[in-house]
């Protein structure tokens, strides 16, 4: 029998690997990115990533959305002499406010991948809180149930995610203290921490913007629509990104199978039409057991 047809929706970057790792597992898998990432650009940008890192000892904890959010704040870390002008003596403070990691300053991650992240950019792993393994979700909800117990009063904290693309480059929503976009994760955390007398802070650090698909890429898109491929969606934004193609419209997406890592993006995936969509834990083992587990009347 031929291997089950998946397409991996998420990033570019990440969606490589996990084709590749679903390939030696057995399955036909492909990338069809539905969200392109990039550094948050515009001298604004820049100027409050740099603002953020000098202050961040002023910060109780700081949260990392994504594993993309973790790789963009600290590449800033990296080179901050790059990006102050001035004399040498402000470079001086910059490159010493970059230095070292406060050892108070608590890093926190909705799950694994994040995690992992920072530990790559060389965070002490006794600093880092994150979901435990065996819990039933990683996101918001499941970290502030590890944190949340904890006094926050009087205390501030940098939520650091990506701005969508038509934030601008030079959008506000890039800057730290600006609201979140609505009806995320995030804002409910948000406001969990606002509640417990905390002060937070947003920090914009790459955006995400809908791809342009080439026509062979569309063209897979609508054969993968009913031929028993399988949609592997890990955000509600790649959902919106593919039924807002102009290409699709048309595109009658309930016979199309996927498997959701949450339920917000279950409901948004069956909100957009789809009639066959499985729910899964987002670490790529669950995936696989649900993938093997399909029962075979989703096609």
């Amino acid at each position: 029998m031929a291997p089950r047809r998946v397409i991996v929706t998420r990033p570019l970057l990440d969606a490589g690997n996990w084709v590749q790792q679903l390939q030696q597992r057995g399955f036909g898998a492909e990338a069809l990115p539905l969200i392109e990432i990039a550094a948050a650009s515009g001298a604004a940008n820049t100027q409050a990533i740099t603002q953020a890192w000098q202050g961040i000892g002023s910060y109780a904890a700081c949260m990392f959305v994504s594993g993309n959010a973790v790789r963009f704040f600290f590449e800033q870390k990296q080179a901050p002499a790059h990006v102050l002008r001035g004399s040498s003596a402000i470079n001086c403070v910059a490159n010493k406010a970059f230095e070292a990691l406060p050892p108070s300053l608590r890093f926190m991650a909705p799950g694994p991948g994040t995690a992992a992240a920072l530990l790559d950019a060389g965070v002490p792993v006794g600093q880092i809180d994150t979901p435990p393994p065996d819990a039933d979700q990683f996101d918001s909800e499941a970290l502030w149930r590890l944190v949340g117990q904890r006094d926050w009063r009087g205390r501030r904290v940098l939520i650091v995610r990506g701005v969508t693309g038509q934030d601008g480059p030079d959008s506000q929503d890039s800057q730290a203290r600006q609201a979140p976009a609505p009806s995320s994760g995030r804002d409910w955390l948000a406001r969990q921490w606002a509640a417990a007398g905390c002060s937070v802070d947003f920090l914009g650090v790459y955006e995400r913007r809908a791809p342009v698909w080439q026509p062979g890429q569309l063209q897979r898109a609508r054969l993968a629509s009913a031929d028993g491929s399988v949609w592997l969606f890990s955000s509600s934004e790649a959902v919106q990104h593919l039924a807002a193609m102009p290409a699709l419209q048309g595109v009658d997406w309930h016979r199309a199978v996927a498997i959701a890592t949450h339920p917000r993006i279950t409901a948004t995936a069956r909100a957009m039409g789809w009639g066959r969509v499985a729910e899964s834990r987002p670490a790529l083992a669950d995936i696989l057991d649900t993938l093997v587990s399909l029962p075979s009347s989703l096609f």
